[in-house]
């Protein structure tokens, strides 16, 4: 192996160039920085094989050929790209206990506006140090790339049995993003060891077991999807498994023991909880009205699944707790509420419930929904 010193300049130069790019990230609030190269995937197989199966569910753009192309050769993104820099951010939560339940990540601000911005102000800091312009493209979770494998290759930690990465002494709760970037940087060495070992605690506490074999997931049955993507009703067989999801699901985090012992909450102001979820209350989200609701989730994830999507879940996650507290609210939804998929929820709420009987029996002769009506059918089916 070559000693540093035996190095040419211009390899010394890039190493340091590196080198001072990583400690401009850490300052800008990455926790974790490496660099890899823009080689293909190693793993592309088995992404093609989870989307024939059609484990990606209704995100259909993940499908397509552009995509697909574009996965396959991170050249076809940025055609100057020679390094990549792959940077995370620790999300831990700290103690924030609810009725409703909301993942981690979403408590605080949109990381889509957070991580972009601050990888840009390192973008501006590479060209003013390098002295010109450099091609670059700038993701996180949102253009065509395997970005868990190219944390993997760049040496950030290795890809768990839920299909976290995974950090040997921080955890999984970990923001990812990229920069393709037309400069030539030494790659890190890639994190070869896979430390889950023998362990399936992941597995085993997936409540609607969509964790595969394989180490990836099938979307249709992930909480996680069902409660963000999913835009029609969830289907009834899976609404007691959402449990007080509200929005999103952090339990194969929770049980890994990665976290228990080294996760650490984030001190960072932009992953705080803001006050509507702090802490999250399903009172909160069953009030949410069309015209008002974004008032307090502005540039929150929550504002994904939009207001529909948002009172949906809240339904479920009450009818499942049970608490006559919220019948009020749930009835109020049933009779009065624009959205039918929101009636559709509410109703199947009620009926798993025993104090609303009366409510759904006269909620079935105004309803004019078909689908809003079969619900109330089903809910006065239930023996509760």
């Amino acid at each position: 192996m070559s000693n540093r010193s035996n190095d040419p300049p211009e390899s010394q130069d890039s190493r340091d160039l590196g080198a001072r790019i990583k400690q401009e990230a850490r300052r800008l609030g990455f926790d974790l920085v490496g660099i890899t190269s823009p080689e293909p995937p190693g793993h592309l197989d088995v992404y093609q094989r989870w989307l024939a199966a059609g484990y990606h569910a209704g995100m259909s753009y993940l499908a397509t050929a552009r995509a697909r192309s574009r996965r396959a050769d991170p050249r076809q993104i940025l055609p100057e790209c020679r390094s990549i820099l792959v940077a995370a951010v620790n999300y831990g939560p700290g103690v924030v206990a609810g009725d409703a339940r909301v993942a981690a990540y979403a408590l605080g601000d949109d990381y889509h506006h957070i991580l972009p911005a601050r990888l840009q102000r390192l973008v501006t800091w590479i060209e003013q140090t390098v002295g010109h312009p450099v091609p670059h493209k700038i993701y996180t979770d949102t253009g065509a790339l395997l970005e868990r494998e190219l944390a993997q290759r760049a040496g950030l930690g290795w890809i768990g049995k839920n299909t976290c990465l995974i950090h040997p002494q921080g955890g999984s709760y970990y923001l990812l993003a990229e920069v393709l970037l037309g400069l030539e940087l030494p790659p890190d060495q890639p994190f070869e060891a896979d430390r889950c070992g023998s362990c399936t605690r992941c597995i085993e506490a997936c409540p609607t077991a969509c964790i595969l074999p394989n180490r990836t997931l099938d979307a249709r049955r992930c909480l996680s999807y069902l409660t963000i993507e999913e835009k029609g009703a969830i289907p009834i067989e899976l609404r007691a498994k959402v449990s007080q999801w509200v929005f999103g699901c952090d339990i194969c985090q929770q049980v890994c023991p990665w976290n228990q012992r080294f996760s650490r909450p984030s001190a960072d102001p932009a992953w705080q909880p803001r006050p509507f979820l702090d802490p999250p209350a399903l009172a909160g989200f069953l009030a949410l009205r069309a015209g008002s609701w974004r008032a307090p989730l502005r540039n929150s994830p929550l504002e994904r699944p939009r207001r529909r999507g948002l009172v949906r879940n809240a339904a479920i996650a009450a009818g499942n707790l049970r608490d006559p507290k919220h019948l009020p609210q749930l009835i109020h939804l049933l009779t009065a509420d624009p959205e039918p998929l929101v009636r559709a929820h509410a109703a199947w709420a009620l009926g798993e419930m025993s104090q609303a009987r009366q409510e759904l029996r006269q909620a079935l002769e105004d309803e004019p929904d078909d689908r809003v009506q079969e619900e109330i059918r089903l809910a006065l089916a239930k023996k509760t």
